[in-house]
């Protein structure tokens, strides 16, 4: 699926995932492929996404933290926003 990370100030990361999981108010959710469309709010926490390729830190910012241990695990810490995933496609609006 598509996932696209955006801030006011920046576009923070735009790619293929294969999972998302999200910090939401009554705890956290997870989105893979072909999940139904949802709308949903954010709260502070980390946005984890296991990606489909290895993470290209030639093109990372420092918004963006890579798993250690795995480099198709990336991490974007948020302090809330909001989510939509439609036709396989995920927008994040976070702060």
């Amino acid at each position: 699926m598509q996932l696209e990370i955006i801030t006011p100030e920046a576009e923070i990361f735009v790619g293929e995932a294969d999972a998302v999981q999200f910090p939401g108010f009554d705890g956290s959710f997870q989105v893979l492929n072909n999940h139904a469309p949802i709308i949903a709010a954010l709260a502070k926490g980390d946005v984890k996404v296991d990606l489909t390729d290895m993470f290209d830190t030639d093109n990372a910012n420092n918004k963006i933290a890579v798993d250690g241990t795995n480099k198709k695990v990336i991490r974007v810490a948020i302090k809330g926003g909001v989510i939509e995933m439609q036709n396989n496609k995920v927008i994040v609006l976070a702060e």
